[in-house]
Order: structure tokens, then C-alpha cells, then sequence
């Protein structure tokens, strides 16, 4: 599967921004799919993510409560909607997907992602 995301852009403290993830390839739901972040000089880290169906969600405890992980297979397409954003969450965000046969206790781990996005740029002015 590949995997585009778009979204990103400026804004400024306690605005809102909603990144899409469309793929292509294969179909959707025979995937799970996250967010992973990486600030200037950081690792990547986990954001978010969600089963094949949507109904099971995580959060990293930093963005629990203004984040909302989404996706609609129909239209291919994954979302993070992000609320209250702080300047600590200005980074590239990357989507990511793998095989929903692997176990959610692995959706947190960097490693478990098969497939990649190639990352959209967000920046939170204070």
C-alpha cells in the first residue's frame, strides 16, 4: 500500500488542524494505521493509531484528549484531527500503516510499520 498524507501547515497556538492519509495500492482496511511524529532534532515518535475498523483508538498520553485518530475505508483515507495544538507539537507528521494480522499491543512501536507516508510539516506558532 502507498500512503500520502497532506494536511499540514502554520498555525498558531490552540488552533485545530486535520491531516488526511490517502492510500492506494491495496485495500484499506486490511490495515491498521498511525501517526508518528518527529520534531527537529528528535526521534519519531508514536502520536496515534487505530484498527482496521476504526473502533480501537490510542493515543500517546500527550495528545489524549486533542487528538482524534479517524478513518473512513470507503475513501481510503485515514484522519488525525488535532485540537488545542501547543508549539511542542510542531514536527513532520508521518502516517503509517501494517498488516491488521499483527497484535494492537504493537501499534505503538515504530518498528511494527510496514508502509510509510512520506510526512506532512506542522508548525504551532506561540
Amino acid at each position: 500500500v502507498q500512503l500520502q498524507a497532506s494536511g499540514g501547515g502554520l498555525v498558531e497556538a490552540g488552533s485545530s488542524l486535520t491531516l488526511s492519509c490517502v492510500a492506494s495500492g491495496s485495500t484499506f482496511s486490511r490495515y491498521a494505521m498511525a501517526w508518528f511524529r518527529q520534531a527537529p532534532g528528535k526521534e519519531r515518535e508514536f502520536v496515534a493509531a487505530t484498527s482496521w475498523s476504526g473502533v480501537d483508538t490510542f493515543y500517546r498520553d500527550s495528545v489524549e484528549g486533542r487528538f482524534t485518530i479517524s478513518r473512513d475505508n470507503a475513501k481510503n483515507t485515514g484522519f488525525l484531527l488535532m485540537n488545542g495544538l501547543k508549539p511542542e507539537d510542531t514536527a513532520v507528521y508521518y502516517c503509517a500503516a501494517v498488516d491488521v494480522r499483527k497484535p494492537m499491543w504493537t501499534y505503538r512501536d515504530l518498528g511494527s510499520y510496514d508502509f510509510w507516508g512520506q510526512g506532512t510539516l506542522v508548525t504551532v506558532s506561540s
